[in-house]
């Protein structure tokens, strides 16, 4: 397909032949397809190695080999033959490798070398790893305070690296731990920490297997985490409703082609998924929730007043939660204008999706960032809980609460301590376990972490994997950030776009991958652990030979950097590092939930960590769950949109060849996007009324009026089935469009799925 012949057709279902090529293609392009095909018959294996993509749950009974078209890539994409040498930036200079896109730079391979930033020359130059701690370490120490430093995480750091690295933090003095929660689930946590009293889901993998009904809210499955479409059509299969709310039609959501169903394969059949598909406005899901309940009160008032039984769980709701009369009331207040409105769905939908709720005995609720990257999106997810809570359907079989990680241990690093927020109990057991007082003031979420570097409040940026700039919001902004910094450390395993834009002292640090062995001065292999969204912990090993012998796992650079920047008398770094087992027993006495850690974790499929709300234990301050009972947002972006000529409102999302900032390759054939990144997606009645057409190039411009010119230039429209007045595109290209200040009350999560912006036609249209 040539370059000007971008849009193509779309695959008529998700996975099928078309994942199968796909995964055929990216194991050649690794250079080692053999091998790679061979690694992948240990992916979420319990002799093998987790998955480094999604964070979707494995069942605790556990299974044969699960293809995922999505896990290959990250694995292809890991352990690929490409290699970057010292000598590539001898042939690179920094400057020059900035003006390549992140496919480009990925696509070079893996790192083999620790590196330090040498400005006179614009290069990369090798450095020894004892080198690169002790300068770290000095500079770290010379800080007139620990605050003035920021410590990032991304979600693929395993339980022992990032329990590690909080300890180092928190020993240094300071709770700034900026990390990939505050940019995707952080409103889930909120959410429902205040609602259930656990910032978790409460449902198990094999729930799915028993439920009547699944309300899928604001997330994309075949793309983001494939897995979850295999349990989705298994309950398809057995007749159980599949109500999805998206703004956008995505084909994963609607038909999929089970690669492992060999009758599938052959007759080139798929199964729906969807039974019923519904498009609401973005930001309107909570409009929509809200109607739902409205249909709920007003049929339990006429079944109970007809002598019938009642639909609302009035027993469950004595026993187990408060506030319920004042939602009661505030559901009565809010006008069915108001929900129509909002939510930009038919009171008959609305009424349709409330009688799949009112006669499904077990109901889940499940939601990923299409809920969490919004201004309102803490009360959102509580609305969902109070749909949840009317009968009964948090803590009980086949019925519960699903938030839907992204990023493999996202999850777990939460759970182990990485939280700006410095739970009181965590503390508490770090200071009994250690002897020594720990940092009690509240630290740096991302945004304000992005605010400190802006205004010189912070000097130093460390970084234990992801990719910063790109991830972030107002991108410019960031790198204004970076520069001002007197050190960066990334740790990583190949090159991105944050590496380019050093401070005054830069290192890369390259580490292990989630592929490959990983053995301690003895030559013995090591297995790390990780939490998925159902709260399972598990055991992963690698198997594959490092991609270079001067690599180093996570957890032993973290150790590197913690013994050159506070010594070895409070804590043998170099001891944990040589025996993750040891980190594991300090994790069992101060993480509750973690007994007999070593043990268990040994255990094919490992172990599920306790959930309070999953056996209806409330640790609210009432010691029940609590009913949110405020009033819908007065006005919604999309809302705000619609009311003004030529705005619309932006979400941002993933193509289905990338993961995060990750991208695997230019296609997206779900969408049928070819060859091509620098699309915009927009309802063809839009288009009509702006005098745009198919093909052309626009820019799109954010519209926040802060003084701030933000532009994403030279993108092409796509027309695509969206609601009108809503567009979308990929990051990291469209980031540059989101503000840093617009971020979810209560979250602090960019709002990234909720972006006010105009179109400008380009004066020459370059269109095919």
């Amino acid at each position: 397909m040539g370059k000007m012949d971008f849009i193509g057709k779309p695959s008529s279902a998700a996975g099928g032949w078309g994942a199968l090529k796909s995964v055929g293609k990216r194991l050649l392009e690794s250079g080692a397809p053999l091998s790679n095909a061979k690694a992948l018959l240990k992916t979420n294996q319990p002799d093998g190695f987790d998955c480094p993509g999604c964070a979707w749950g494995d069942p605790e009974h556990g299974s044969s080999f699960e293809f995922c078209e999505n896990g290959v890539k990250a694995v292809s994409w890991e352990a690929t033959e490409a290699r970057v040498y010292p000598e590539f930036f001898a042939k690179h200079t920094i400057s020059s490798l900035s003006q390549w896109s992140d496919y480009e730079l990925e696509k070079q391979g893996r790192l083999t070398s620790p590196l330090r930033y040498d400005h006179a020359s614009d290069r990369y130059v090798p450095v020894s790893w004892d080198d690169a701690f002790r300068e770290i370490g000095t500079i770290l120490r010379g800080l007139d305070s620990p605050d003035r430093a920021e410590f990032y995480t991304s979600g693929r750091a395993s339980n022992e690296a990032a329990f590690l690295y909080q300890l180092m933090v928190r020993l240094y003095g300071t709770n700034n731990f900026p990390d990939c929660s505050n940019m995707c689930h952080e409103a889930s946590g909120v959410g429902l920490k205040a609602s259930i009293g656990v910032g978790k889901g409460t449902v198990l993998l094999e729930d799915f297997e028993k439920t009547d009904a699944i309300f899928v809210i604001g997330q994309n499955p075949g793309t983001n985490h494939p897995r979850m479409l295999g349990d989705l059509r298994r309950a398809a299969l057995r007749g159980a409703r599949i109500a999805v709310f998206n703004p956008i039609r995505e084909k994963g959501l609607q038909r999929f082609s089970d690669p492992q169903d060999k009758l599938e394969m052959i007759t080139g059949g798929n199964t729906k998924i969807a039974t019923n598909y519904y498009q609401p406005r973005q930001g309107g899901d909570m409009a929509a929730i809200r109607g739902i309940s409205k249909v709920v009160f007003a049929a339990d008032a006429a079944a109970r007043a007809q002598g019938e039984p009642a639909i609302i769980d009035y027993a469950f709701i004595a026993d187990h939660a408060v506030e319920f009369e004042a939602y009661r009331a505030a559901v009565d207040a809010t006008s069915w204008d108001a929900i129509l409105d909002q939510s930009g769905l038919t009171r008959e939908e609305i009424e349709e999706a409330a009688a799949i709720y009112m006669n499904a005995e077990s109901v889940i609720a499940t939601w990923a960032m299409g809920v969490t990257q919004h201004k309102h999106s803490v009360i959102i997810v509580r609305e969902i809980t109070n749909l949840m809570l009317l009968r009964g359907n948090v803590g009980r079989p086949g019925a519960g609460l699903c938030p839907v990680r992204g990023h493999s241990n996202v999850q777990g690093d939460r759970t182990v301590g990485i939280d700006e927020k410095a739970p009181a109990a965590l503390l508490d057991a770090l200071e009994k376990e250690l002897g020594v007082a720990m940092p009690r003031n509240q630290g740096h979420n991302t945004v304000e972490a992005i605010s400190a570097m802006l205004d010189g409040r912070a000097e130093v940026f460390i970084a234990l994997g992801g990719n910063f700039l790109r991830a972030t919001p107002d991108s410019p902004r960031i790198v204004e950030a970076f520069k001002k910094q007197k050190l960066t450390v990334n740790i990583a395993t190949k090159l991105n776009h944050s590496h380019l834009v050093p401070g005054e002292t830069s290192f890369i640090l390259p580490c292990l991958g989630r592929t490959e062995i990983d053995r301690n001065s003895k030559g013995s292999p090591q297995i790390v652990t990780v939490e998925d969204s159902m709260s399972m912990v598990h055991g992963s090993g690698g198997i594959n030979e490092p991609a270079s012998p001067a690599l180093r796992s996570e957890i032993a650079i973290v150790a590197g950097i913690a013994e050159a920047t506070l010594g070895n008398d409070l804590v043998k770094w170099n001891e944990l590092a040589d025996d993750y087992d040891l980190i594991r027993n300090m994790i069992e006495r101060v993480i509750p939930g973690f007994d007999d850690f070593n043990t268990r974790v040994r255990v094919p499929r490992g172990f599920h960590l306790p959930n309070s709300a999953a056996q209806r234990e409330w640790n609210t301050p009432q010691h029940k769950a609590v009913f949110f009972a405020g009033p819908l947002p007065e006005r919604t972006d999309h809302q705000e949109a619609l009311a003004q000529n030529d705005i619309f409102v932006l979400q941002t999302l993933r193509s289905h060849d990338q993961y995060n900032t990750t991208i695997y390759g230019l296609d997206d054939r779900y969408r049928g996007v070819y060859g091509e990144r620098q699309v915009l997606f927009m309802n063809p009645q839009d288009m009509d009324k702006i005098g745009a057409h198919a093909k052309q190039r626009v820019d799109i411009v954010g519209e926040y009026g802060d003084g701030i010119e933000r532009i994403a230039r030279n993108f092409r429209l796509v027309p695509y089935n969206i609601p009108q007045g809503s567009v979308g595109g990929y990051y990291p290209e469209l980031n540059v469009l989101v503000p840093l200040h617009s971020y979810g009350e209560g979250s602090f999560t960019p709002t990234s799925k909720s972006v006010l912006v105009s179109v400008r036609l380009r004066q020459q249209d370059e269109a095919a």
